[in-house]
């Protein structure tokens, strides 16, 4: 059974109070990177003109009815983009992606980090497609527009991610075109996966608290060394408000 996580009543109402985070309304911002609806030429307008209960909003098709829509398509094709938006990690849900006719520069490896549903992608002819050719089961062209269909599972040891496999006792994961993650199997922890048995918490808590309490205790008793009496060297104050010099009686010397 999972753990249950309890809150506060008034930290759960402040939750409930507070306005959702932008991936929450299902890529609403990224929708309105670029003015205007879908394009017409777009593999996004194909998408979603071919699939039933489907409702365009700015560059976006969504899921009619869905609570929140969820996001299928996104068309940011003649958007002059030179580079990935920002916002663009927002839309990991969706299945069809157009950045065709955009001056963009070559996609870095993980571009795509997360975009583990999408199957349809279009991007300028220059530009290869993410992850290789290898990484999809289609890689055409058309006209002004390079075609990435059917994206493959690298985990499954086909193509050349036969290269490139996990180590011994993990579990691989697909993370978008090309891209992997391995997580330990239980029950191995630690550097690659190679301890086994629980992960020893009570201990490293232990030992955690125990050298920040020994830093701390360190740096509070150098810090305290350094502080000096303002009145180090000058003798101290009488009690009626004079100065007594570290040598002679109040008020001086005498004569």
């Amino acid at each position: 059974m999972g753990a249950e996580l309890l809150l506060p009543p008034p930290l759960l109402l402040l939750l409930l109070l507070l306005p959702p985070p932008p991936w929450a309304a299902g890529g609403a911002a990224v929708c309105e990177r670029c003015p205007g609806p879908v394009q017409n030429g777009s593999i996004v307008a194909q998408y979603c003109k071919s699939r039933a209960g489907t409702e365009s909003e700015g560059r976006c098709c969504r899921e009619r009815g869905a609570r929140p829509e969820r996001l299928l398509g996104l068309d940011l094709s003649d958007c002059s983009l030179r580079s990935l938006p920002p916002g663009l990690a927002e839309a990991t849900a969706v299945i069809v992606l157009d950045l065709s006719e955009n001056p963009l520069m070559p996609l870095p490896e993980g571009s795509l980090l997360g975009f583990t549903h999408l199957q349809h992608l279009a991007v300028p002819l220059p530009l290869e497609c993410p992850g290789g050719s290898s990484a999809w089961e289609e890689d055409t062209t058309n006209g002004t527009r390079r075609l990435c269909q059917g994206q493959r599972n690298p985990c499954n040891g086909s193509g050349d991610h036969a290269a490139w496999p996990c180590p011994e006792n993990t579990a691989c994961v697909p993370d978008g075109p090309g891209v992997v993650q391995c997580f330990c199997q239980d029950p191995f922890h630690g550097y690659k996966c190679l301890r086994e048995g629980t992960f020893p918490v009570l201990v490293f808590c232990a030992i955690l608290g125990a050298v920040t309490v020994s830093l701390s205790l360190l740096l509070w008793g150098t810090q305290r060394r350094k502080v000096k009496s303002p009145w180090a060297g000058r003798g101290a104050p009488s009690p009626g408000g004079l100065r007594v010099p570290g040598s002679g009686s109040p008020g001086g010397s005498g004569g």
